[in-house]
């Protein structure tokens, strides 16, 4: 069984933003209180952080599918939707990342450097963030991007 790893390949997704919704405030003596719908929360990224504790890619042999967390959907009453959980994976110092093809995309050299392998998607907008002077109550909210 290996003990040490020193070159994988990572798999890595960041997480989907919410939907929008599209929700219109009702009152009891109120027809049409207007739309109330919340935007949908971010994505979460997937960002690589130089650990010195940790000296192997040990774990990332094993496991190589790593995906961060998606945005929650928006909600009536003007509530957003949460974000996404950011995916934070230690790796060790003088980690050299590179793409595909074999392009270095950074070299990541001293405790505590980042590097955002992935980024979350945007959360779409709800029908009150949609509302203008021409369009008083829109029936559509906007979708998440991945």
């Amino acid at each position: 069984m290996t003990t040490f790893v020193d070159r994988v390949e990572l798999h890595v997704a960041a997480g989907s933003g919410g939907h929008g919704c599209a929700s219109v405030h009702r009152e009891k003596f109120k027809p049409l209180g207007g739309p109330d719908g919340g935007n949908g929360g971010r994505g979460g990224d997937v960002i690589l952080v130089v650990d010195q504790d940790v000296t192997t890619l040990l774990d990332y042999h094993h496991s190589p599918h790593r995906k961060a967390t998606n945005g929650q959907p928006g909600a009536g009453d003007n509530r957003s939707g949460k974000d996404g959980q950011d995916l934070v994976l230690p790796v060790p110092d003088g980690t050299v990342v590179m793409d595909r093809e074999g392009n270095v995309l950074a070299v990541m050299v001293g405790q505590g450097t980042t590097f955002v392998a992935g980024q979350g998607g945007r959360g779409g907008l709800g029908n009150a963030a949609l509302a203008s002077a021409r369009r008083k109550a829109p029936g559509f909210a906007l979708l998440g991007v991945r």
